[in-house]
């Protein structure tokens, strides 16, 4: 088949539309459901991030996607007591795969609601349970166990978005878009991101860990998906925090950094006690977390509605207990698809515990960025290789 028409493009008065291939078969097979435009964009930029992610590690990788961008992304490396705990699946089998998954939507459960996910691998009966229980559009990955198929064919009453895609197909070396009725057209994006490209670390401290090289891979693999300008912020084989689409580049640091602090904050005593009503949403609870972290909760005390999400009313997290656990996260890496013009993007890495850096180079300011680095013994790398996506 090379053509499948689609409900309508990016919004309903967009019609018509359809995806098509101008010479071949579409090098995907919709296997349960109707994915639409945004669907298959998620789709398609997820399966590309979990095959390089895949191809870059050695491990089974995994993406949400939302609009265009990654909410997570993550390698399949083993959960800790505590991950489990914050990622709800203390009480589930978990292979790699599902690790992977696992991770990649915990990361930023907000972000991740309603995604579309990439597996770079087959689907299997644990990763399947997890996508299961959570609001998800769809899925594609190279293919599915018959058990995991089962599971998934069950969701959304039989209307989830089920794709399996030709892991060996490759794309055209050209790619083109209109815009404005204009063809634009470009060399495809085939940089391989590999430990060569981290090997000119510029700072006083020179030390790249395997650990600190595998992070700052998955940051810029990630980055290289990721509508820009963006930032990434990874820790133990995950993306943590994401800064996409932003102007300007202390804003995505800032975006990002907030988001992996709240990931952080999540695995601080004063949440993990928390107890939840009986029956409670997992939307609710996520967003009651959220709310328990931020300065909103001192409203929710003052309105005396705690109890509609809490069976004990919770003490206040105080900013200052919140730095002081914040003060506890290191060894995070930190990626960008550009160049930092300021110091002031170190500054606030910094604050969620960034250590190695990994970055294109080339700012006049570049002398101000590595004196900032060299202050708290940062390693950063230039990469000299820009990753715009748009």
């Amino acid at each position: 088949m090379n053509e499948m028409q689609l409900k309508y493009g990016c919004n309903p008065n967009q019609k018509p539309s359809r995806v098509f291939m101008e010479n071949g078969d579409l090098p995907f097979e919709v296997i349960s459901g109707k994915p639409g435009y945004i669907n298959l964009l998620d789709a398609l930029n997820g399966w590309q991030l979990v095959k390089e992610l895949k191809k870059a590690t050695g491990l089974p990788a995994a993406t949400s996607f939302k609009h265009v961008s990654p909410a997570g992304a993550a390698v399949g490396l083993p959960l800790s007591d505590t991950l489990k705990k914050i990622y709800f699946v203390d009480d589930v089998e978990l292979t790699p795969l599902a690790n992977a998954y696992a991770r990649a939507r915990g990361a930023d459960r907000m972000s991740s609601f309603g995604d579309f996910i990439a597996l770079s691998d087959e689907c299997d009966k644990a990763t399947a349970l997890l996508i299961k229980k959570e609001v998800s559009d769809g899925v594609i990955a190279p293919g599915y166990s018959d058990e995991a198929l089962e599971i998934l064919k069950a969701k959304k009453k039989g209307n989830y978005n089920i794709i399996k895609i030709d892991p060996n197909y490759t794309p055209a070396e050209i790619e083109r878009k209109q815009v404005f009725g204009v063809t634009f057209e470009q060399g495809r994006n085939e940089l391989d991101i590999n430990d060569e490209l981290l090997s000119n670390v510029i700072t006083d401290n020179k030390t790249l860990s395997d650990e600190a090289k595998r992070d700052l891979k998955i940051a810029l693999i990630t980055l290289k998906y990721t509508q820009s300008n963006s930032v990434c912020y990874v820790k133990d084989g995950q993306a943590i925090g994401i800064g996409a689409g932003q102007q300007s580049r202390i804003h995505c640091t800032r975006l990002a950094g907030n988001k992996a602090d709240i990931w952080w904050l999540r695995q601080a005593p004063q949440v993990l006690e928390l107890q939840f009503v009986d029956g409670i949403k997992r939307a609710d609870r996520d967003n009651a977390i959220d709310v328990y972290i931020s300065d909103e909760y001192m409203d929710v005390l003052a309105d005396g509605v705690w109890e509609k999400t809490f069976k004990v009313k919770p003490p206040v997290f105080t900013k200052e207990e919140q730095r002081a656990w914040l003060d506890k996260n290191t060894d995070v890496a930190l990626g960008s698809d550009a160049f930092f013009p300021f110091g002031d993007n170190i500054e606030r890495a910094h604050k969620s515990g960034v250590t190695v850096i990994a970055q294109p180079g080339g700012s006049i300011r570049d002398d101000n960025v590595i004196e900032t680095c060299n202050k708290y013994g940062m390693a950063m790398a230039f990469t000299g290789i820009r990753l715009f996506h748009h």
